[in-house]
């Protein structure tokens, strides 16, 4: 080899250098998950689930650091704005990653663009459920319901622009419906209100906080919201498959970072979690919360959050939803 081409060579391993000795050396720290939710929901138990698992698998701590607030968009804002050196990364749900950008015409972050995909964690099927007194046990029966009395069937939700408001948009559009939305203050004050059935309403709710009332008899489980029938709940159809063919409604929760942040740190981490979600005990421990594991790799879960911003964006669109 020529000086010349000596000199190059050694100029083009010397400016590798930096990002392969950061990576062999990730991580000498402790590492911050950052949760945009309050401690206690969904996103926080798979935050700690994941965040505790991985700090045994990595040799360094794993600090769940709740930054609550805007529907997310609090703490997606202090990720955007770490480091983009692998100690820094979150747990965030479909909400902030998919419905946000669709629900705020100025959204101080853009998702794909700022955000490096790691995987996604789980999917949170929906429960389609009903009190006796509707007197619907299917979801055909409940179709040909609201068809016959438009208007005058409506459907629970935590929120505007939560998971079960899209849910059930995108159920009307779907069925050629026109159910009503009626927001409550949180997943506990809309259950009570569809157990309580003084008025035709219906709920499409995270599977833990229905099933109970589900086992009483209080409430009837018309249909998952999920793609397949769920392995824990194998007697209840799809909605799919109940008469609106390709239907999905649902939640997720993945593991994202900074934009910008090295290819082989966001590979190693991939690696440890796909893993952790592989463990036995802690797939049915996610089974339990009414979670399905998921693990998929940087580029598939960074092509669904396209797709999922895409889809769910149409729905916001359409049923002109706006944030409360």
């Amino acid at each position: 080899m020529t000086t010349l081409g000596t000199f190059i060579l050694a100029i083009a391993t010397l400016g590798a250098c930096p990002a392969v000795t950061l990576a062999q050396a990730w991580p000498s720290k402790p590492i911050r998950m950052i949760v945009p939710f309050p401690p206690g929901g969904g996103v926080d138990f798979i935050g700690r689930i994941i965040g505790q698992r991985l700090a045994e698998r990595v040799g360094q701590q794993v600090l769940v650091d709740n930054r609550a607030g805007a529907n997310g968009i609090v703490g997606l804002e202090i990720l955007k704005q770490s480091p983009p050196d692998g100690y820094t990364i979150s747990a965030a749900s479909a909400g902030p990653l998919a419905v946000n950008p669709s629900l705020y015409p100025k959204l101080p972050h853009d998702i794909l663009r700022d955000f490096a995909p790691i995987t996604n964690a789980a999917s949170f099927p929906l429960l389609l459920v009903a009190p006796p007194s509707l007197k619907v046990k299917t979801v055909r029966e409940l179709i040909e319901l609201a068809k016959a009395q438009p208007d005058k069937i409506n459907y629970a939700s935590p929120g505007s622009g939560n998971s079960g408001h899209l849910a059930g948009e995108l159920f009307n559009r779907m069925a050629g419906l026109k159910i009503v939305h009626v927001p409550y203050k949180g997943q506990a004050a809309a259950i009570t209100e569809v157990v309580a059935g003084q008025v035709p309403i219906i709920l499409f709710s995270s599977i833990p906080s229905a099933l109970p009332f589900v086992h009483e008899g209080r409430l009837i489980a018309l249909a998952v919201g999920n793609a397949e029938r769920l392995a824990s709940l194998p007697d209840i159809p799809t909605v799919a498959e109940s008469g609106v063919p390709g239907y999905e409604a649902y939640s997720w929760v993945g593991i994202i970072a900074p934009a910008r942040t090295p290819k082989e740190i966001i590979a190693r981490l991939n690696r440890e979690i796909v893993e952790i979600l592989r463990v036995k005990q802690v797939a049915e421990g996610l089974t339990v919360q009414g979670a399905v594991p998921v693990g998929d790799s940087p580029e598939h879960f960074g092509a669904y959050m396209k797709a999922e911003i895409a889809k769910w964006g149409a729905v916001v669109r359409a049923a002109n939803i706006t944030a409360d």
